[in-house]
């Protein structure tokens, strides 16, 4: 049987980092087995859902590279499927009419927790065969009383539930709307869906979709139930802990390739390896090696990946990224694709985020860097290095090409006339090119830089100087 897995979003907020990692695992599961990885919309909470969040789920999904095969699918298209159904469980007498009130059912509830008991519904209209006509009414699934449902979880193993914890389901509301276990059940079978991987919290859901499928008739797919992912204190991952969009992530500067090597790797393993490419996961993961204790989700960790990331990636990985990040630093128009490139070189080491990488090379696709950075100015820019400066700049502006080659010539006539060590040099050179104290190497900050803006900062770092004499 080919293998199809779904991962099943509300659209009542952003793609989490938890949503994230379920959609990772079902997307590798998936890769791995050739099967076909599907995204569903389950909105059958019309009030909370909304178009932005199905948007911003997508976009996040896609920035990960988690296309899905198929979909996506929207509940709130099905309706009348999902009603179709609980008329045969009707008609079969697996399910029935409830004319209790709001107020009975209340009352219920109270009495059963001031003696101790679970709340659940008592069954009053269970057996009364009744007929409603247009009556307020909730249509409820017939659950077993006795014996108890079992499954093979792919991940926490043996999983029995008496039934007699469980009351009667309400499969569609008294507005006729449908709710949220009938609907899944009902898609996850006529989507043909094999293994549905979820997180722990979904556990109490499955017995009651058990029972749906096996009322209709309909082959039960395989569970594979995920730990949840927890802060560094322990408790369930929160926004506290930073269990924000994932589109946060990219505005924090880590790439989708080290994201979702850190999420794989929070409860699976592969000996001791820790760096993956997205190749070596679609090969090796296997979601029955997942672990069934609570993973803590720990940023520095995803810190240390992304600079991996980072140093090993191609310039078709980074350049959007980088290209994103100098947008967000107000650099309009976007540098062009082959001048981005031959900077990365210079840059890949020296960053651990995206973010930190376009404020290093920011200084290259600015006008000006003033004002300097006051401290650096302090002690480089002194009226000693005025003259050096002026004269690497007229040495500067007569080379023939712009390489770092020709560049070094004019440097090392600069110190030899001066009697001036490289630091004595490179440093106020620096200040002026960049604003700050530390850049890349100098002769490739020149040559990065270009002749003309080069020439350009120098001139302004004379007159810098010169306000500073007078």
């Amino acid at each position: 049987m080919t293998l199809r897995t779904r991962f099943a979003p509300s659209p009542t907020g952003f793609l989490h980092i938890g949503g994230a990692r379920t959609a990772l695992f079902c997307h590798l599961h998936t890769r791995r087995n050739q099967g076909t990885f599907i995204l569903r919309v389950e909105d059958t909470d019309t009030e909370r859902s909304t178009q932005a969040a199905v948007d911003v789920i997508v976009e996040g999904l896609n920035w990960l590279g988690l296309t899905p095969d198929e979909g996506p699918y929207f509940q709130s298209h099905h309706t009348a499927r999902y009603l179709e159904v609980v008329q045969q469980m009707l008609a079969a007498g697996h399910a029935y009419p409830c004319v209790c009130s709001r107020e009975r059912l209340d009352a219920l509830r109270e009495g059963q927790r001031a003696t101790g008991d679970k709340p659940r519904y008592d069954g009053r209209c269970r057996d009364l065969n009744l007929s409603v006509g247009d009556q307020p009414h909730v249509i409820r699934f017939k659950t077993p009383r006795a014996g108890e449902t079992l499954w093979e979880d792919q991940i926490q193993g043996p999983i029995r539930i008496s039934n007699g914890e469980l009351d009667d389901l309400i499969l569609v509301r008294s507005d006729g709307s449908p709710t949220y276990n009938l609907a899944v059940a009902v898609d996850d079978h006529d989507m043909g869906i094999t293994l549905v991987i979820r997180g722990e919290d979904h556990i109490s859901n499955t017995p009651r979709q058990i029972h749906l499928f096996r009322a209709m008739g309909w082959e039960v797919p395989e569970y594979a139930h995920m730990p949840l992912l927890h802060g560094s204190d322990g408790a369930k991952l929160s926004k506290r802990h930073g269990a924000v969009s994932v589109l946060q992530f990219r505005e924090e500067g880590f790439l989708p390739s080290a994201l979702n090597n850190y999420l794989a790797r929070l409860g699976w393993s592969h000996g001791e390896q820790e760096i993956f490419t997205r190749e070596e996961l679609e090969q090796r993961f296997d979601v029955r090696q997942l672990g069934r204790s609570a993973s803590i989700f720990d940023r520095a960790k995803l810190l240390w990946i992304n600079g991996h990331h980072i140093r090993a990636a191609t310039p078709e990985q980074l350049l959007p990224e980088l290209a994103f990040q100098l947008a967000r630093l107000g650099i309009d128009p976007p540098p062009p694709p082959e001048q981005l490139a031959a900077i990365l070189p210079e840059f890949q080491s020296r960053a651990a985020t995206l973010v930190e990488m376009a404020q290093k090379c920011r200084f290259l696709f600015i006008d000006s860097v003033l004002p300097y950075e006051e401290k650096a100015a302090r002690k480089h820019l002194t009226q000693a290095a005025r003259a050096p400066l002026a004269a690497l700049a007229a040495h500067l502006e007569t080379l023939p090409e712009w390489t770092t080659t020709a560049i070094d010539t004019a440097f090392q006539h600069t110190l030899t006339t001066f009697g001036l060590s490289m630091g004595q040099l490179a440093q106020p050179l620096r200040v002026v090119l960049t604003g700050s104290g530390a850049s890349p190497g100098i002769l490739e900050t020149l040559w990065m830089l270009g002749r003309e803006k080069s020439l350009a900062r120098l001139k302004e770092g004379d007159d810098f100087l010169a306000s500073q004499n007078g």
